[in-house]
This record gives C-alpha cells, sequence and structure tokens, in this order.
C-alpha cells in the first residue's frame, strides 16, 4: 500500500503521510518545483533504474535554468535513489525525483535559491491499482488548440511543475475531441510534442522527430534515436509540418513509462498496419534494452545493489 511507502527527504527517510510541505510555499503556490520521473524494471539482474545517470543531470540543468541550486550532490541523488527503491522493495515501477522550495512566500521571488530534495518510489500497479495499458493497444491522436510553451517566455527544457499545465492542458483538450493523446504545435505552426510526450513519425522508411528548441530534452527520445541508428534507421530531426501527420506512414510517441506508445488512428485517419514495422522494431529493440537482454546497451541500467 502506498500508505507503508517510505520517502527520502535530502538525508532522511520518513513516512509516506509525513512528505508534505505548506500549502502557501512557494513550490506549491507559484509552481516553482522541479522533477524527474524515472523507471524501475525487473531483470535477471534485479531491479534496475533506467538512464539515471540522465535524469539526474537534467534535474540539476532544469535548476540551472532557473537559478536554483539543489542541496544535494549529483552522487547523492543517486545514492538516494538507489537507497529509495530499497527501502521500499521495488522490483518495477517508478521513481520520483522532487527539487522544492518548502519555505513559505507570498512574493514571487523566493527567499532561497536553494531546494530540498524529495525521493519517492512507488509501484503503480500495487499502490494506485493502476496496471499499465499495454503498448500494443496504441492511442487515438489529435491536434491540440493549445501550443506548446514558447522558449521566448520560459525555459522550455527545465522540467518544472509550472511548465505542465500547458501538457494537461492538452490532454484535456484531447479528451474533449475523444481522444487519448494530443500533440501541441509551437508557437510557429510546427509540431512540437504531446502533453508528457514526444512525437515520432514514419514515411518512407525514415525516422521523423521535430527538432530540439521548443521541446523537452527528452531522454527517452534521445535513447530511441540512437537506437534507430543503430538499426540504420535513417532518422530526421527537424522542423515539421502539421500535414505530415496526414501523410506519415506510422507515428508513435515516446515517454518514460511506456517507452515506445504506438498511435492506432491520428485525427481520425486509421493507421495501418498496426504497429507499423518501424515502431515494432523500436519497441521490441527497448524492450530487449528495458529487461537487461541487450549487451550493447546494458550502461543504460543500473542495478540496485
Amino acid at each position: 500500500m502506498i500508505s507503508e511507502r517510505m520517502v527520502l527527504v535530502n538525508d532522511t527517510f520518513i513516512h509516506w503521510e509525513q512528505a508534505n510541505i505548506h500549502m502557501m510555499s512557494h513550490s506549491f503556490s507559484r509552481g516553482s518545483a522541479i522533477f524527474e520521473v524515472l523507471s524501475v524494471h525487473n531483470t535477471d539482474m534485479g531491479p534496475c533504474i533506467f538512464k539515471l545517470d540522465d535524469h539526474v543531470k537534467r534535474l540539476f540543468h532544469s535548476a540551472s535554468l532557473l537559478d536554483m541550486v539543489p542541496r544535494l550532490t549529483e552522487n547523492e541523488i543517486q545514492a538516494g535513489v538507489f537507497a529509495t527503491v530499497k527501502k521500499n522493495a521495488i522490483l518495477q515501477g517508478a521513481v520520483k525525483i522532487m527539487g522544492y522550495n518548502p519555505e513559505i512566500a507570498f512574493d514571487i521571488l523566493p527567499s532561497t535559491n536553494n531546494l530540498d530534495i524529495a525521493v519517492f518510489a512507488i509501484d503503480p500497479a500495487q499502490d494506485l491499482g493502476k496496471r499499465m495499458v499495454p503498448a500494443v493497444n496504441g492511442v487515438n491522436l489529435c491536434v491540440s488548440r493549445w501550443c506548446k510553451l514558447d522558449p521566448r517566455t520560459v525555459p522550455v527544457e527545465a522540467k518544472a511543475a509550472a511548465n505542465y499545465l500547458n501538457g494537461m492542458l492538452a490532454r484535456k483538450d484531447a479528451q474533449k475531441q475523444g481522444c487519448d493523446m494530443a500533440v501541441m504545435m509551437d508557437t510557429q505552426g510546427f509540431l512540437a510534442e504531446g502533453g508528457t510526450e514526444s512525437i515520432f513519425l514514419v514515411m518512407d522508411g525514415r525516422l521523423m522527430t521535430p527538432v530540439r528548441g521548443t521541446i523537452l530534452n527528452s531522454i527517452t527520445r534521445n535513447c530511441v534515436i540512437t537506437l534507430a541508428k543503430n538499426l540504420g534507421i535513417p532518422v530526421v530531426e527537424d522542423r515539421l509540418s502539421t500535414d505530415l501527420l496526414e501523410k506519415a506512414d506510422e507515428i508513435f510517441f515516446t515517454c518514460t513509462p511506456m517507452k515506445v506508445l504506438p498511435v492506432k488512428m491520428c485525427e481520425k485517419r486509421p493507421l495501418s498496419p498496426f504497429p507499423g514495422p518501424v515502431t515494432r522494431q523500436l519497441a521490441d529493440f527497448m524492450a530487449e534494452v528495458t529487461s537487461g537482454r541487450s549487451s550493447q546497451f546494458s550502461s543504460w541500467l543500473f542495478p540496485v545493489q
């Protein structure tokens, strides 16, 4: 049960119910918390954390973009993630790292730039009653009426809580349109990303994805690009027009929980065959990696000792 989980706050474990801060804290009332979500996979080596190093590096990059300083070092946070997964006996599931300012603040500027660190580890199936929908089921996709945040307004590469209001509205818009997921355009009208997902299109055997600049520097996206190149699949990173959604042979999302999530219908246009051959090839390769069966990419997994 989730109430029995232990949470690491800086260097101390506390009970789940104790993991709270005042509602007038800057991170709660102003949305200034930063975070990372990581996946834990059950392998022959035991539980392994996917791309732990890159996630912690990105946490620090988010902090630097917002002129914030975590109280712990990168090595200390990595050690804290291992300890939290082990403390909660997680074999597979999710880890969330939060960097937050707990001090009460009525002003827009916090009184300090230092961030406390909290680490959570859960098994969604056990703790939330949420069993992951098999990726093979796919999702319906529509174009959101909301645009991705413009990088001239906020640093879009920062995983800051306030930035995700954008993705929440896009997902709500998708629901109103009778779809599972939505892709947002950037403010110039090019494809950007989903609410919490990167988007890929396949055309004539080429893998296409929006270039960085108006999107998150997604770790799963970068991994899929690496796997595609390893398989000899041509990869194009560019500014992509929305009309490509009408022409694409295959479309899929990438994200931390699902890794590769195929799209079965885009704007009421069924995609066939589904999943397409490139999508299936990349999904199978990623599953091989996360299960620990790929010696070539074994460095992407961090065993919990």
